[in-house]
């Protein structure tokens, strides 16, 4: 069956034509750089530009996915707290070489790239079974959450580098299995699962977010984001499907799957860390009642 899109009378045209598997959406607004990005000036003086020697956090080879194009690579940190099976699924068709000489065979401007599809029409997948629906996830106490906002019954923040807004988490007191419920925010450098119109249609194509998806909430698994490689991401060649030559994956595996003697180490702001509370906060002043989860950048080296 087609993958077919979600679709909203809101929508321009040109996006109501699409016939893909994530939904077509696109938030007006220009991709979000950064204050890191932006300068020195940008960053609040109250703190260091960069984090220090304590604020960084060594990110597991298992949990790196490389993703080598003709445009450069790409590190995806992935996230098994918020999509396990979905994560299982796409290791393993990295350790087959199924993603490697793969095309970019959906890209929207200010949205995401989209690939992982052998007939580059968004209609194949791999041999492997679907996967079933992971598009909210339980959190419990011990699940990794750095709190940014804490309003109105709702909880925003990170699960590694992945932003994610929850109820609050004193709630899991009432409920059965001492859980909330939770779900990723498809801000820039998220990455998603595609799928068809069915929850469990995923299978092998992924996306890439170059901009902000506010439709995607809870409708699409997410299972990492980039860390490395955002700038990648937003060259590759725009079009439904681009114009040929299209962008393509060269080579996709696991960072602990490259020799020892050539792998490079990624490290990431912890965000439990004093410079990155104070980023928050200063941030959050700076930007009043502007301010959005998606503004917040999480550094990362990789050496």
């Amino acid at each position: 069956m087609p993958f077919r899109p979600w679709r909203s009378l809101a929508l321009p045209a040109f996006v109501m034509a699409l016939a893909a598997s994530v939904p077509i959406w696109a938030d007006p607004r220009p991709p979000i750089m950064s204050l890191l990005e932006t300068g020195k000036e940008a960053v609040p003086p109250k703190i260091a530009p960069k984090p220090g020697p304590g604020d960084w956090r060594a990110v597991d080879p298992h949990e790196v996915l490389v993703i080598d194009t003709n445009k450069g690579r790409i590190l995806v940190e992935l996230t098994p707290e918020l999509a396990p099976k979905t994560v299982d699924q796409v290791r393993a068709l990295a350790h087959q070489g199924f993603y490697d000489g793969q095309l970019f065979f959906r890209v929207i401007e200010d949205f995401m790239d989209q690939t992982g599809d052998p007939t580059n029409k968004g209609t194949g997948g791999s041999k492997l079974p679907n996967v079933p629906a992971e598009f909210v996830f339980k959190r419990t106490s011990s699940t990794p959450f750095a709190t940014v906002t804490s309003a109105a019954g709702v909880e925003t923040g990170f699960v590694q580098t992945v932003p994610v807004t929850s109820q609050p988490i004193q709630l899991a007191a009432f409920t059965a299995d001492n859980a909330v419920n939770a779900h990723a925010i498809f801000c820039p450098g998220v990455m998603g699962f595609a799928r068809a119109g069915a929850p469990d249609s995923g299978n092998s194509q992924f996306f890439l977010m170059r901009g902000f998806g506010d439709s995607l909430a809870a409708n699409y698994a997410a299972l990492g984001r980039v860390v490395s490689g955002e700038d990648v991401v937003r060259s590759i060649k725009v079009g439904e499907p681009p114009s040929d030559p299209m962008d393509q994956m060269t080579k996709v595996q696991l960072l602990s799957d490259l020799p020892a003697a050539g792998r490079p180490r990624v490290q990431v702001a912890d965000t439990t860390k004093p410079w990155f509370i104070a980023y928050v906060s200063q941030l959050r002043a700076q930007e009043g009642g502007n301010f959005s989860i998606c503004d917040v950048d999480i550094p990362a080296k990789v050496n």
